[in-house]
């Protein structure tokens, strides 16, 4: 019997470790993890999942770290460690990685890691000096806390990871930038198509219109597209399609916004009457880029100029074209003429100033091409995602209204920041210790946006919850209010829209109110969010503004605060400003103006006949150079341009504001994805405000309720052990 039980005890244990084996091996083969957290922080996120299962070119990863670190030290290494894991197991066979141990020069005597040493500093990989507690002593240590990148012939490094923060998405954008245009090229299932649509019936007056050697124009663009094919794994498909001797092709030109141009009998019948069509067109699946090529400009005196495309000029716009098709290494366009500052410290016409967005621009280079535009000069060109407008000082003119409203049409986002109000110079106001004075200010941007539905205030919001500023022990000490910088708090930041889930608040500094025409929205189509709003304690000021901070007071009555829409996000197809109007004329330099002058002077003169002059170029007609309604497109609007400069942005984009910019960039341009990766992991995380009377109840929970709550359950404890003696006496009883 005893042989027996010791039998069945031995069986059990042997089953009991059967079962734990198996468990174990199913815990390897399927494994499984649950993020609770809001943010899904220790989980992959989609954008980085993509990222490296799309590599099509090997991407290796070593990483150079010193061992047996100090925390917090070795908890980065530890988050490393498992966020590569995370990357391996979502990436294809292209992505590896490899940690090599690494001791600085005179700690580490074996030969591996002198070898390791050197492939570091090869790298660019060099150590880094952190605080250490030891035998409570603050001691200092080198150690080596980075990584380097290979993919093909490029390198990319993170020479120094301190910290946890923002690793993810550090990584996923390296990679992203490492997988580029070749890598993205590789992976496209069909080619890239580029149509050129030339008409044959344009030959005849092309000549009349300053354009020569229109008939070779079709096998340049052919020889050049081959050129690039070369370089691009002949991923490009390249037709000429004349749709004067082509019937099918009037179906392409219906579908799509290449110029047309109609005249009539030219030059006593010599040029019959007809039409034709210019303009380059990309497609790849469902996705197009239009890249005109024919100029027109309507300048005084001069008349109407048109301008071709040079090769080189049409080879830049074709990558641009292909980057923007496959979504890689957009380019940012900033106009850069009109009195905007500078976004590169030193301003584009070589001024300095405060006034400079070189954070900004920095932030933005990291992701994007940032370019400058003078739109008095050249066109904008057609390939841009987004165009950024920041405080314009110079009136626009109508023909730079017009190419930032054709812009629009043919789906570049719109990011503006114009100023409602511009500095004063008023002797008067400053001689009277009143500080900076503003006066309204039209720069013609308003017409644009009152036409699509948003109105600009001439007025400041000034708000109670607003941004402190400590004053020195010399004039007081204490705390200024600065009610002209607004703090957005959380509950009036729009989270709908994903990109702005992350932020808890905001700063504003000299923010114009905004008002929307609902009715013009609705007859438009136009979806208008409104992003961010002040606190019910806000108020503006109309007339006589001056930011004094030691003049300025919230007003007595509560009933002249209220919430004020900042920032509006509209989306949708914009119709145009310029529809039923004729295009405005390029002004004309005077350099210019006065050789045509002397020109004309000199015809008139002589006696020459206007047919001897050639035929009238405002005869011929141009179509589809103005589009009327635009494809879907987004425009930001936010009346303060200190929102881009370097006093507000952080160099180093860790503060919300600079989260803001940089995902409302990436959203304009159709990276909404970059957007969400960045604000996975939240660093600003304020408390709620309170009121008076929840402080008080929480304080007396805190300090009588709790005491209360045991007192009732050990009464609750004794009366049940009564029930119970008295249950078991009846019992025995």
């Amino acid at each position: 019997m005893i042989e027996m039980k010791t039998a069945g005890k031995y069986a059990k244990f042997l089953l009991y470790g059967i079962a734990v084996v198996l468990i174990n091996v199913a815990g390897i083969t399927l494994f499984f993890r649950a993020d609770l957290t809001q943010n899904r922080v220790f989980s992959l996120s989609q954008v980085s999942r993509k990222v490296v299962s799309t590599l099509s070119e090997p991407l290796t990863i070593h990483v150079f770290f010193t061992k047996n670190l100090p925390a917090p030290h070795n908890q980065t290494e530890r988050y490393l460690r498992d966020l590569l894991e995370a990357y391996a197991a979502s990436a294809n066979r292209y992505f590896n990685y490899r940690f090599f141990d690494v001791n600085p020069e005179g700690e580490g005597t074996d030969t591996r890691s002198s070898e390791n040493r050197k492939m570091a500093d090869a790298y660019g990989i060099h150590p880094l000096q952190i605080q250490m507690v030891e035998q409570d002593e603050i001691k200092f240590k080198k150690a080596y806390m980075g990584l380097a990148m290979i993919h093909g012939d490029i390198v990319e490094r993170i020479p120094a990871i301190t910290a946890t923060d923002d690793l993810e998405y550090r990584l996923t954008t390296a990679i992203q930038k490492l997988n580029n245009k070749v890598s993205a090229l590789l992976n496209l299932k069909e080619k890239v198509r580029v149509s050129l649509i030339l008409s044959s019936s344009l030959e005849p007056v092309a000549p009349h219109m300053g354009i020569k050697n229109l008939a070779d124009y079709p096998k340049a663009i052919g020889n050049m597209v081959e050129r690039l094919n070369a370089k691009l794994y002949q991923k490009l498909e390249y037709t000429h399609v004349d749709p004067t001797r082509d019937p099918d092709a009037g179906n392409l030109l219906k579908t799509t916004n290449v110029m047309q141009l109609k005249w009539p009998t030219l030059l006593n019948g010599k040029i019959e009457a007809g039409n034709g069509a210019i303009g380059l067109v990309m497609t790849h699946g469902d996705k197009t880029v239009e890249l005109p090529l024919l100029n027109v400009m309507r300048i005084p005196i001069i008349g109407t100029r048109y301008e071709l495309a040079d090769l080189g000029r049409v080879e830049e716009m074709l990558n641009a074209g292909i980057e923007r098709l496959i979504n890689i290494n957009a380019d940012l366009g900033y106009m850069a003429d009109h009195g905007t500052p500078s976004p590169f410290g030193s301003g584009f016409g070589g001024q300095r100033g405060t006034d400079a967005l070189s954070s900004f621009s920095n932030l933005a280079s990291q992701n994007y091409a940032v370019k400058p535009i003078r739109i008095k000069d050249e066109p904008i060109p057609a390939n841009l995602g987004c165009l950024v407008i920041a405080a314009p000082t110079e009136p626009l003119s109508d023909y730079a209204l017009f190419q930032i409203d054709q812009a629009l049409m043919r789906g570049t986002s719109l990011m503006l920041f114009p100023d409602a109000l511009k500095e004063s110079r008023d002797q008067q106001t400053m001689m009277l210790g009143g500080g900076q004075g503003f006066v309204p200010f039209d720069s013609g941007l308003e017409k644009l946006l009152s036409h699509w539905g948003v109105t600009l205030k001439k007025s400041l919001v000034l708000d109670e919850n607003c941004y402190k500023q400590t004053v020195s022990q010399e004039f007081g000490g204490g705390q200024q209010p600065l009610y002209f910088a607004p703090i957005i708090k959380d509950e009036n930041i729009d989270k709908d829209q994903k990109f702005m889930k992350s932020l808890k608040g905001l700063v504003t500094v000299k923010v114009s109110p905004l008002v929307i025409d609902e009715k013009r929205l609705q007859e438009n189509g136009i979806q208008a969010h409104r992003l961010l709003s002040s606190s019910e304690k806000s108020w503006e000021m109309k007339e006589r503004i001056v930011l004094n901070p030691m003049l300025l007071r919230p007003p007595a009555s509560e009933e002249e605060k209220e919430k004020k829409a900042l920032a509006y996000l509209l989306e949708g197809e914009f119709p145009s400003f310029f529809a039923g109007k004729s295009i405005p004329e390029k002004p004309a330099a005077p350099e210019e103006a006065g050789e045509a002058q002397k020109k004309d002077e000199k015809n008139s003169t002589s006696g020459k006949a206007l047919s001897e002059k050639g035929p009238d170029m405002t005869r011929i007609e141009p179509e589809k150079a103005f589009l009327a309604k635009g494809r879907p497109a987004r425009i930001f609007v936010m009346a303060s341009s200190d929102m881009l400069k370097d006093n507000v942005l952080d160099p180093e984009g860790k503060t919300e504001n600079a989260v803001f910019i940089m995902n409302l960039l990436d959203y304009l341009n159709n990276r909404e994805e970059i957007a969400v990766l960045r604000g996975k992991e939240a660093r600003f995380n304020p408390l709620r405000e309170t009121s008076g009377f929840s402080k008080t109840a929480i304080k007396s929970v805190m300090v009588i309720g709790l005491p209360v709550l045991v007192i009732f359950f050990g009464l609750g404890i004794w009366f049940q052990r009564t029930q119970r003696k008295k249950r078991i006496r009846e019992m025995f009883q």
